[in-house]
């Protein structure tokens, strides 16, 4: 069952580079999420081959015009030394046009810190700089199905999902957000399952999911399950369907995108 090679997982590697992008427009998908369209000829050559891509983002610090970026080096990045560091966060890009030079990153509005702070006054001609992607992780479309898991951090991946995989495919998605002003619409041609889950209701962050997860039917034939979130969720996530639900490590992808009581995590989950 595991050993089509059309259902290969692949990695790609891309240049680094660092790009000074500026805000082209701002736009509020819920009271809790924002999409920003940057915009700027260094996307010329941006590449993003992956749905859960991370690039890294930098903010201007307090009083400044524009974020200080890293230099490429083939050690990494690089700062200046008289200059302070910009704070940075990982954030998926959402959506790339390569021929209008656009690139949409969504914000999730209700986290406190510095992203959500920018993010909330946000103007045309702000500026941002991002580096990155440095490499993608391919899953192919051609699974008999996928399951998407996340809360609120995963929308703009999940979402990209399922604008690329083709129409007829086999998709559920479980989601868990604050409450039911945070749903979103998704755009896709494929046959989607979606199942909506609130911390409202929930005794701790993360059992509606977990639980929904666990009530969740998986078909027969080749499936994958992506998985992206809170970090301890997602370990429980993860634990459930590879060792009570027999799911292939092979055939999961489950990522930490932030961890409770902690800033700037962004880790894959595995053994």
């Amino acid at each position: 069952m595991h050993n089509r090679s059309d259902l290969a997982v692949t990695r790609v590697r891309h240049p680094l580079k660092f790009r000074l992008l500026q805000v082209k427009q701002v736009r509020p998908l819920t009271p809790h999420l924002t999409r920003v369209t940057l915009t700027g000829d260094d996307l010329h050559d941006f590449e993003s081959a992956s749905f859960d891509d991370h690039v890294k983002v930098f903010f201007p610090r307090p009083g400044a015009d524009k974020p200080v970026i890293p230099e490429a080096s083939p050690d990494g990045p690089v700062f200046a030394a008289d200059q302070p560091r910009s704070v940075a966060r990982d954030f998926t890009p959402r959506r790339y046009d390569r021929a209008a030079r656009e690139l949409d990153l969504e914000f999730a509005l209700h986290e406190a810190g510095p992203a959500a702070e920018w993010a909330a006054q946000a103007r045309v001609g702000h500026y941002l700089g991002i580096g990155g992607p440095r490499g993608s992780m391919v899953i192919p479309t051609g699974f008999d199905w996928h399951l998407l898991i996340g809360d609120d951090t995963a929308l703009p991946a999940i979402g990209r999902r399922l604008e690329e995989l083709p129409a007829g495919t086999r998709v559920a998605a479980v989601i868990e957000v604050g409450d039911p002003s945070a749903r979103i619409e998704f755009a896709t041609a494929a046959n989607l399952y979606s199942v909506w889950r609130y911390r409202s209701d929930a005794a701790f962050r993360g059992g509606a999911l977990l639980q929904a997860v666990r009530e969740t039917w998986l078909p027969d034939g080749d499936g994958y399950v992506w998985a992206a979130g809170e970090a301890a969720t997602m370990r429980a996530v993860r634990y459930h369907l590879v060792n009570e639900r027999g799911i292939d490590k092979t055939r999961i992808r489950a990522a930490s995108y932030w961890k409770e009581g902690a800033v700037a995590v962004h880790e894959a989950l595995d053994d």
